[in-house]
């Protein structure tokens, strides 16, 4: 037979401890003296003074971890041109607030947006220009729905806003502050103006549908408006309907 193709749960944790231990002498020393604490103890001699020391390291570099453990994990979750999701970090935080919405009965709504012609924004004003075409779609995003609301950058000139506790009859009102704060922004003076294709879809607790396609039927929707000629410019409401 050929070799396991998974580690032993036990190999897998001495590989790890030994990985850490190589790239932290600290952790090595802290250790060693927890060894060392732990044999003191047995024998009951203990020093209250050395026993304090090493728990107060150990407890430090443990703190240290974590707050590094949840950098990387930021880091890995999100769009860092924009600051806001990117598709892994908006498809854990969504799939998680959809199994919430289905518990709790709530209606859902998912925004699917795309930025309309990021390439002629690179072509004709340079790369840097169209990152910061990225960046203020984000500001204004961020200015149209809620703190709750999970935002994200999915990739290109796509983005995604899962909007909580919202139904059908919000579409209306919300697409028109976006169209406020796209307003605000083509007001800065800049040579070209943002303008967004934008798609709806609804969830529907009593039928649950997983974010995978839930973002499907929004871009769908997103497109059957792009074709349309219907826009989100910071000009007159937004005439657009919500998927199903």
């Amino acid at each position: 037979m050929g070799r396991r193709k998974y580690l032993r749960k036990e190999t897998a944790e001495k590989a790890f401890c030994t990985t850490a231990i190589i790239e932290d002498p600290e952790l090595d020393l802290i250790l060693h003296a927890l060894s060392d604490l732990s044999k003191t103890i047995r024998s009951g001699t203990v020093n209250p003074d050395a026993a304090d020391a090493t728990l107060t390291r150990a407890a430090l570099w443990a703190l240290q971890k974590s707050r590094l453990d949840l950098e990387v994990l930021s880091l890995a979750i999100t769009d860092d041109l924009t600051g806001i999701f990117n598709r892994s970090g908006f498809v854990a935080s969504a799939t998680q607030n959809l199994k919430l919405a289905h518990r709790d009965m709530q209606n859902v709504l998912l925004f699917f947006l795309d930025l309309d012609n990021l390439k002629g924004i690179n072509d004709s004003f340079g790369h840097r220009e169209g990152d910061l075409a990225l960046i203020r779609t984000a500001d204004a995003l961020e200015k149209t729905f809620r703190d709750s609301d999970v935002l994200a950058r999915l990739g290109g000139d796509e983005f995604a806003v899962l909007a909580l506790e919202a139904s059908i009859p919000d579409v209306r009102l919300i697409l028109s502050r976006l169209e406020e704060n796209l307003e605000r922004a083509n007001a800065e003076g800049f040579q070209y103006r943002l303008a967004v294709s934008v798609g709806v879809a609804r969830y529907d607790p009593r039928s649950p549908i997983s974010i995978v396609e839930l973002i499907d039927i929004a871009d769908r929707d997103m497109y059957k408006h792009k074709s349309s000629g219907l826009r989100a410019s910071g000009g007159p409401p937004l005439r657009t309907a919500a998927g199903a």
